[in-house]
């Protein structure tokens, strides 16, 4: 029989938690239930530990963090985790695990569908589809919803994912893994309801939203450095010939080059342009056997 734990990050959730263990231990009853205390300020891990939940604190800040941490410390065959603020349907869960096995995927993805108008905030609505657009032409993504916090995981997948964020962004990360390395996973619709009344979100739009931006710029310089790369040189170099357009007119009709500075200017960015490109094709190469280690890690694992 395989072993089932459930993963519950939490930070602040005290008003919550109880319900969302309670909700997973009728849904699962076999289920081991983890909380992992982010340092919260109210009493959340006492809480849980009355619930039945196995407590762990994790000390270091940010949801990443605690993800790795989860990783790293619980063994099961099969994982689910969820966030702890009573917005996922645990109902859910035995359908995810059911697709788990029947798909033989590594990654379950619970895609949000609003029980209410008031679920989603409209900032966090146009974020999430703003970026599943990013990836899908960034990683040729095929996610409807890349930042869902309620998944489904194999071992194989958890011990060999190496989490890299330390933020709200171990989602995007959670993808882009996938989509990286072709692992196969699976989408399934789940209703996602509105925050307790004494239950308050801790992603902030514009700041979470720019720093979530950031590390998928970085983790595509990672996974595709030629295309990173390749996009700098195309605009350095149609700058160049921009800048440079002209001066050679004027050069092809005088046999002068009137603005010295201008001439030098546009020979240095189109320096810089191969510069870039010689960087891509060299990093391109360190990226496919770092991706070559990392797939015969995943496709080695029992």
């Amino acid at each position: 029989m395989k072993t089932l734990a459930v993963l519950i990050p939490c930070y602040n959730e005290a008003g919550t938690v109880v319900n969302v263990i309670k909700s997973f231990k009728k849904c699962l009853p076999t289920a081991t239930i983890y909380v992992y205390d982010n340092c919260s300020e109210d009493n959340t891990a006492e809480l849980a530990r009355k619930a039945g939940a196995i407590v762990v604190t994790a000390r270091i800040r940010g949801k990443g963090n605690v993800v790795r941490k989860m990783f790293s410390d619980v063994d099961a065959d099969i994982y689910i985790m969820v966030d702890g603020d009573l917005t996922y349907a645990a109902e859910d869960a035995p359908t995810m695990i059911d697709a788990l096995i029947t798909e033989k995927a590594d990654m379950v993805v619970a895609v949000r569908k609003e029980k209410s108008k008031d679920a989603y905030r409209a900032g966090h609505k146009f974020g999430n589809l703003a970026f599943n657009f990013i990836l899908k032409i960034l990683f040729k993504s095929t996610f409807r919803d890349i930042f869902s916090g309620y998944r489904a995981f194999s071992k194989r997948f958890v011990k060999t994912f190496p989490v890299m964020t330390d933020g709200f962004d171990i989602e995007a990360e959670l993808s882009i893994h996938a989509l990286t390395l072709a692992i196969p996973c699976v989408e399934i619709d789940s209703v996602y309801s509105e925050r307790p009344a004494n239950s308050h979100s801790k992603l902030n739009t514009l700041k979470d939203g720019s720093k979530i931006f950031i590390s998928i710029i970085k983790l595509l310089k990672e996974t595709r450095p030629l295309f990173f790369f390749g996009i700098i040189f195309l605009v350095l170099f149609f700058l160049s010939i921009e800048i440079s357009y002209p001066l050679i007119l004027t050069f092809m009709e005088t046999g002068l080059v009137p603005r010295l500075p201008t001439a030098v200017l546009s020979t240095g960015i189109m320096m810089l342009s191969f510069i870039s490109l010689i960087c891509g094709i060299i990093m391109d190469s360190i990226s496919q056997a770092r991706m070559e280690v990392k797939k015969l890690h995943y496709l080695l694992f029992n």
